[in-house]
């Protein structure tokens, strides 16, 4: 799909929007207005409508000129990164939607629901056995790719670990009223050496946001991957294929280990099994209500299975 890249006028657009006037101007003054956005992709004469608008990152669904777009709107400068995503995503051949334009604030892509060879996933999906195979092939040349990526790049990016910081396990005792427990004792006692070993951890690619919701499927099944890539990064192989079997059903699980063909050694496995929930409890802790998703790593904590997971990565003798 080709869209003009041209400059345009403001004039040409028509906005799909109850707004007042006073309301209307203020937008077109913001820096991230959708409107400037498009004007800067030279999309021409488009009709907008807002799809939603959540956490600082807006979408909306675009027509122009017989062509049906999803434009991707982000405020902070944090949540940009996913367009570098895109556009290193599309380097390295990884199968993506076609990123039909962007700026420094917005991307714009197909509307998949207007696509003749593409559907937005289902919550079916998790138990398809020949979609979860196309997810696992998806994955597989993720990873393989990561590892080259990350061995060329120097560029820093996100990666979940980051966040287990000293600061952030005495944030997550406090609001957690676990002071007592002997984790963060033995966390803190053996920080050096524990922080020294994931960062020792083979990195990759990772996608590390597994859902049906964000994930694309060909008509035909034959073809599955994933977008929405805000929370991509790097990290261990590991943690997404655990992320992902975690959320399918038994048979689709089987079928997704059976496809996927990247590296997975037990060390992997097991610093993952301590690094997850941990991470979790940090995103957790985030929020000013504790959310349900996080309530298995909390009573982890709590029945003292991260510990155990901890003293099994490290080796008893060592704690």
């Amino acid at each position: 799909m080709e869209i003009n890249i041209r400059k345009e006028t403001l004039a040409d657009y028509r906005i799909v929007e109850e707004l007042t006037q006073e309301a209307f101007w203020g937008s077109m003054e913001h820096p991230t207005c959708y409107i400037l956005q498009l004007a800067e992709m030279g999309v021409r004469t488009p009709v907008c409508s807002l799809i939603r608008t959540k956490d600082g990152i807006s979408l909306y669904r675009v027509e122009s000129e017989g062509k049906k777009l999803i434009l991707k709107v982000f405020e902070r400068g944090e949540d940009a990164r996913e367009i570098d995503n895109y556009l290193m995503l599309s380097k390295l051949k990884i199968q993506t939607l076609p990123l039909l334009g962007y700026t420094k604030n917005a991307i714009l892509l197909l509307d998949v629901e207007s696509s003749d060879e593409y559907r937005l996933g289902k919550e079916s999906d998790l138990s398809d056995t020949k979609v979860a195979g196309a997810i696992a092939r998806w994955y597989t040349k993720l990873h393989k790719m990561g590892y080259e990526y990350l061995t060329d790049s120097e560029i820093p990016m996100y990666d979940e670990s980051d966040m287990l910081t000293i600061d952030n396990m005495g944030m997550i005792a406090e609001k957690t009223g676990t002071v007592e427990n002997m984790l963060w004792q033995t966390i803190a006692q053996n920080y050096n050496m524990i922080r020294s070993l994931i960062d020792a951890l083979p990195r990759t690619l990772t996608y590390n946001d597994f859902y049906w919701t964000n994930l694309i499927v060909s008509k035909n099944s034959e073809i599955a991957f994933m977008f929405d890539y805000n929370l991509l990064g790097k990290g261990i192989a590991y943690g997404d294929v655990r992320n992902v079997t975690s959320s399918l059903s038994r048979e689709a699980a089987e079928a997704f280990v059976q496809e996927y063909s990247g590296d997975i050694d037990e060390e992997q496995k097991k610093a993952d099994a301590f690094i997850a929930p941990v991470v979790s409890l940090v995103v957790a802790c985030g929020y000013e209500i504790f959310p349900s998703w996080a309530e298995s790593s909390l009573e982890e904590l709590k029945n003292g299975d991260i510990l155990r997971h901890l003293k099994e990565w490290l080796g008893m003798g060592i704690l």
